[in-house]
């Protein structure tokens, strides 16, 4: 393994910034060690085997399936973009559809990130209920569309903290892995960036599809999540 592959792994996350240009220099090292530390792992410069296997764990699935929801393309333009550093990027991505929360860096923006995707890819889409009153409160989202099956590209809302509370997160259904009852979510403010995370099955509270949407979504994709993270806040 190289710092070309390195550099590219960890720009791919949203941790480089700088150029790829193989050079383990300073914004590589601090590179490594902020990634490290979203992992729970010692904030040092040195990629360990297992530090390296978590950086090169491929969380994100390529599937041509992705070509049948719309909405699932429009946020993954913007994949790894990081609230802080992508600031700009992200601001006039989340405001673009003419509704927005504002500084994804001070507001939890996962609910904006949902509803611009969704607004861009599918703009006869109406927003009614609670989440047109509030898309930001990701439990609003229960009120979306139609109540649906788990299907590719679903809205998956969230509880976050303990069931009953207020706190939630809401994005959208890339993949399952039945076996361990984990699911795959790509999202708003996971990490600080828009990215594909690991969930326990559990905290689901529900599956919604655009009120447009007639067809069944596509089938969900099978993957093997053991040993991957497993995201429990995405505040």
């Amino acid at each position: 393994m190289n710092y070309v592959e390195i550099q590219t792994a960890l720009q791919s996350r949203g941790y480089y910034h700088g150029r790829i240009d193989g050079i383990y220099g300073p914004q590589t090292r601090l590179a490594i060690i902020e990634f490290k530390q979203s992992q729970g792992l010692p904030g040092t410069a040195y990629l360990s085997q297992g530090a390296l296997n978590r950086l090169l764990h491929v969380e994100t699935k390529v599937t041509p399936k992705a070509l049948d929801v719309p909405w699932v393309n429009e946020i993954g333009r913007y994949l790894g973009l990081h609230e802080r550093f992508h600031n700009w990027e992200l601001r006039t991505w989340l405001k673009s559809d003419g509704r927005t929360l504002g500084d994804p860096a001070v507001y939890p923006w996962c609910g904006d990130a949902v509803q611009t995707s969704l607004a861009l890819a599918l703009p006869d889409d109406e927003l009614t209920g609670r989440v047109d009153e509030n898309p930001y409160l990701a439990r609003n989202w229960l009120d979306y569309g139609q109540e649906c099956e788990m299907g590719f590209g679903a809205v998956v809302i969230l509880w976050r903290g303990h069931k009953g509370g207020m706190s939630g997160h809401v994005a959208f259904l890339m993949g399952q892995d039945k076996a361990n009852k984990k699911i795959l979510l790509r999202g708003g403010n996971q990490s600080n960036r828009v990215s594909d995370v690991w969930v326990d099955e559990e905290r689901v509270l529900g599956y919604r599809k655009p009120m447009g949407c007639s067809a069944d979504l596509p089938p969900v994709p099978q993957y093997d999540a053991s040993g991957a993270i497993v995201s429990e806040n995405e505040a």
